[in-house]
């Protein structure tokens, strides 16, 4: 474990309610960013999604301006911009003015996703071979920060600032945060042995930067936390829920209520993802949650927890949000 206490934050993706108008999400991403700062969270980042019906999150810059336009000194990021889908010039520009505008606060996390779906990517402009082209897009955009981006053009007001950047990842792509000397933020999507061995590479490979002397791990992962472990675990079932039938149908819809999703009759391969999108998540009660989230970051040494967690009832999700706060100073 490292010597600094392990920092909380949170990632918020503007998930959409059934029933519900996109607006609203955004609104409540904006009044949660606000209690999140209250409750002492390190940082708050949004998302960026394209065309996905269950998700407002579109334009994570923007976002970002409001969130942190209405805090004071929670840091304020993105989890992050899809960098194939921009010009680096623009993304730099874009972080230099909210930098700007709100000096020591803002953050730049970095991925290399593409639309959803073909049709998107299409809406985009940007396929296959623009995320292939990731670390030379990356090093054209620390370019214009550091000045060094070798174009003619300068990106103002973004030269000269040093706005922290990480590169998310998910087991492949660990390589760019290394080679380029950028902090890693990364999930268990291929589970904890993946997991172990992707930070293990990272470090490995890692090579000291003007953003980052040392290796550093943010581990991204969805917690959530109630009276009862059963309460916890009902807080996880409409992202699960809309999760499967995304993979199934390919479109991700607005979160239903846990009770609408427990009295559906799903097909066998509607059934199957949902089971496999309940697991790996970390759920229980304050005292469990503590020794889990202890053992996780034991054993890779995080830096950091990033925390994704999304529900569709917002009191049962901000309590626990209130519930996780309580453990910050406990676990290191």
């Amino acid at each position: 474990m490292t010597a600094a206490p392990l920092r909380f934050s949170v990632l918020d993706r503007s998930l959409v309610r059934r029933g519900r108008a996109p607006a609203e999400s955004l609104s409540r991403t904006v009044r949660f960013a606000v209690e999140a700062e209250a409750l002492g969270y390190h940082r708050f980042w949004v998302a960026e999604h394209h065309g996905v019906p269950g998700v407002a999150g579109a334009a994570p810059a923007v976002l970002a301006a409001a969130v942190a336009g209405a805090t004071s000194h929670i840091r304020v990021g993105t989890g992050g911009v899809m960098l194939p889908n921009h010009a680096p010039l623009v993304v730099a520009e874009q972080f230099g003015v909210l930098e700007s505008l709100h000096p020591g606060r803002i953050d730049l996390g970095l991925g290399r996703s593409l639309g959803f779906t073909s049709a998107v990517r299409r809406a985009l402009g940007h396929g296959r071979e623009s995320a292939e082209r990731f670390a030379e897009q990356l090093a054209e955009l620390l370019g214009y920060f550091t000045g060094g981006s070798g174009s003619a053009v300068r990106a103002v007001p973004s030269e000269g600032l040093r706005i922290p950047v990480f590169v998310l990842a998910t087991g492949a792509g660990v390589e760019f945060a290394a080679e380029a000397g950028l902090p890693l933020v990364i999930a268990a999507v291929r589970g904890d042995d993946a997991l172990r061995s992707s930070i293990d590479a990272y470090r490995e490979r890692f090579r000291p930067s003007p953003w980052s002397d040392r290796p550093r791990v943010v581990l991204s992962r969805s917690v959530a936390v109630a009276e009862t472990a059963e309460q916890a675990r009902r807080i996880l079932v409409p992202e699960a829920w809309s999760t499967a039938y995304s993979r199934v149908h390919g479109v991700f819809p607005p979160l239903e209520s846990a009770a609408d999703v427990l009295a559906r009759r799903p097909s066998d391969k509607e059934r199957e993802h949902f089971e496999r999108a309940m697991r790996g998540h970390v759920h229980g009660t304050e005292e469990e949650v503590g020794d889990r989230l202890q053992s996780i970051v034991d054993a890779v040494e995080a830096d950091e927890l990033l925390i994704t967690t999304s529900g569709h009832d917002e009191d049962a999700l901000l309590d626990s949000y209130r519930r996780l706060a309580r453990l910050i100073p406990a676990v290191r």
